[in-house]
């Protein structure tokens, strides 16, 4: 995971889905939001382990927005 500054956003990397996951993931459901994924999106699940790396990084998009 890192922080494109530029263009404000945060850049994941991670696995490419098995087809077993796509497919799962073709079904999901989530409280207001439509069944599946839509065209051009991808669903990626993050290790809880990851959630620091997170908070650091959106610390980063915040402090260069108050810039």
């Amino acid at each position: 995971m890192w922080v494109d500054r530029e263009k404000r956003e945060l850049v994941l990397q991670g696995w490419e889905p098995t087809p077993e996951v796509q497919a799962e993931c073709a079904a999901f459901e989530a409280p207001g939001h439509a069944v599946g994924v839509p065209d051009g999106e991808a669903v990626i699940r993050i290790p809880a382990r990851m959630i620091h790396m997170i908070r650091e990084a959106c610390d980063v998009l915040e402090r260069t927005h108050d810039r």
